[in-house]
């Protein structure tokens, strides 16, 4: 049930206000004066506060800046008998959802209070959604490898520094891109991801910068590139090293100037987008062979954090099964399904060529076709 808090030194204001709105489905709490609301903020919790302006001791708009001090989130309505323009603007500045004069229209506060809780409950819906997708972009593992990976990405995730990611494929190099972003002061804007392997080279330029309309024969309208939707936030180029030599060319441009062109345009646009590249190549032998450009290297690895295969730290295994275990059951909306030790000493042995993401897919056969628990023997029948 939303809980209001309705501050006022009027009683029959208060109690007019909590008993309409307990009618009307809410639960109600009432201070006397702003001291005794701004202890009831910290003692109740309230979804929504409802606060007049003139009030002895502490006056509303002081209410309304504490509160936002303590609880940023929590709309606040204020009331007045006094309204001008001044006032209003005022509280509106500091913060306020709304401003309602005296006596309130029944119908415009509860039609406030509902957007207010709506706004609320989006609100706390946003932070659940952001500590799941943190959760699903964990990075599980506590040896000695993955805590250096660990503490590297926590030192640079605040800066705006270019990251190379090295490793091999299904080590987790996706994951250490987006856990650079979601721990850097861009993760409220976009990131933005590029297979440069899965793209063919001639649509590379076009998907990177973006085109005008006209620009090739399928161009039928103008089209933002990744750069350009990636500004403000991060843009990770997966598989750097299969990217073709006119591409580097123009990457390495867009990262010495901030400013890239469209396909078929000659405007400069600035663009703001930190870079993280990742390659599962030695970028070194492919710059020998002439494969891949060493300006380009050295613009992007300003920071390179090589994830090691899952081969060498074995020791992740475990929490990495009993966490996949519990991400995959809970999509397949069933209980988590145990796993014995002899299973686990199963799934240490071998090479595991294809690293994390085999053992995940491992995981999800042993879910479907293992036994309950899951047993050495169902890892030894169906790895």
């Amino acid at each position: 049930m939303t809980k209001i808090l309705v501050i006022d030194d009027e009683r029959s204001i208060r109690e007019s206000m909590k008993e309409i709105l307990c009618f009307e489905g809410y639960e109600v709490v009432t201070a006397a004066d702003g001291l005794e609301g701004l202890a009831a903020v910290k003692t109740e919790r309230p979804d929504v506060v409802v606060c007049d302006i003139k009030m002895p001791r502490v006056e509303g708009i002081e209410v309304l800046e504490r509160v936002k001090e303590f609880t940023p989130a929590t709309p606040v309505i204020m009331i007045t008998g006094h309204g001008t323009i001044d006032t209003a603007i005022e509280a509106i500045r500091k913060g306020a959802y709304d401003f309602i004069e005296k006596p309130p229209d029944l119908n415009r506060l509860l039609v406030t209070l509902k957007n207010a809780t709506e706004k609320q409950r989006l609100v706390h819906e946003t932070r659940s959604l952001k500590s799941k997708i943190n959760k699903l972009h964990e990075m599980i593992g506590d040896s000695a490898a993955m805590q250096r990976v660990r503490l590297l990405v926590e030192r640079v995730a605040a800066s705006d520094a270019r990251v190379l990611v090295t490793g091999p494929s299904g080590s987790g190099k996706e994951l250490v891109a987006r856990r650079l972003h979601e721990l850097s002061h861009r993760r409220e804007n976009n990131f933005v991801e590029v297979n440069c392997a899965a793209i063919p080279s001639e649509l590379i330029e076009s998907e990177l910068f973006g085109h005008e309309r006209g620009a090739f024969t399928s161009a039928v309208r103008q089209k933002k590139g990744k750069f350009e939707l990636a500004h403000g936030g991060t843009l990770f180029l997966d598989e750097i090293g299969d990217m073709s030599a006119s591409a580097q060319a123009k990457v390495l441009r867009a990262l010495q100037e901030q400013k890239i062109t469209r396909v078929g345009g000659d405007v400069d646009l600035p663009v703001d987008a930190r870079v993280i590249a990742a390659t599962n190549k030695n970028l070194k032998e492919e710059i020998a062979r002439g494969h891949f450009r060493e300006d380009l290297y050295h613009r992007l690895g300003v920071i390179i954090i090589d994830v090691p295969p899952l081969r060498e730290r074995l020791e992740d295994i475990e929490p990495l099964a009993r966490h996949f275990l519990a991400v995959i059951c809970a999509g397949m909306g069933i209980a988590p399904r145990p796993i014995t030790g002899e299973a686990i000493r199963a799934l240490r042995e071998g090479e595991w060529t294809g690293n994390i993401r085999e053992l995940r897919n491992v995981i999800e056969r042993l879910i479907i076709l293992g036994g309950n628990p899951l047993t050495g023997e169902d890892v030894r029948l169906y790895r």
